[in-house]
């Protein structure tokens, strides 16, 4: 898979493969298709809102599900996917906290941007994560999924946008 790739591209592909193993790719939700372009900044102050088809708001939220996935309680793998993500999607990474849990191996945790987070729970035991991926500004969170399915090789996603801050 092309590394840009936003909702709207996983929406037209509905089957994807990601390590040789078929991943069901699904979008629940999406307020608006195509990647944002950085809205012309003020003279006064710039407010990192984002317009992208004619729509201002201050940050896509990808609601991200990981179904049949794998590694989910490494707990340095999961820190290097997430720097992974945070570089795609240029963003700034601020600093990582990730917690496991015992005894399932369980891992949640967040990425601190500047441009907002990324955050984890897993579930090992179930094969299952779940994401949150938000950011504002230039930052492109789509570019996270191709990241995230090479690295867990998950047998399903869900995926949901939502476009935070609208009309704000």
């Amino acid at each position: 898979m092309n590394a840009r790739m936003n909702a709207r591209t996983l929406r037209e592909q509905p089957s994807v493969k990601a390590d040789e193993a078929s991943v069901k790719l699904e979008i629940v939700g999406s307020q608006t298709q195509g990647e944002p372009n950085a809205v012309s900044q003020p003279t006064e102050a710039a407010d990192f809102f984002i317009e992208r088809n004619g729509v201002r708001f201050a940050g896509s939220h990808l609601i991200v599900d990981l179904y049949g996935a794998q590694r989910l309680d490494e707990l340095e793998f999961i820190e290097d996917t997430l720097r992974k993500c945070v570089e795609v999607a240029g963003a700034t990474l601020l600093h990582i906290h990730l917690h496991p849990f015992e005894p399932n191996g369980g891992v949640s945790g967040v990425a601190v941007l500047a441009e907002s987070h990324i955050s984890i729970h897993s579930w090992p035991e179930r094969g299952y994560a779940a994401l949150d991926i938000f950011m504002c500004g230039k930052a492109r969170p789509q570019r996270c999924i191709e990241v995230l399915l090479s690295a867990f090789s998950p047998q399903r996603v869900l995926i949901e946008e939502n476009l935070r801050g609208r009309d704000a």
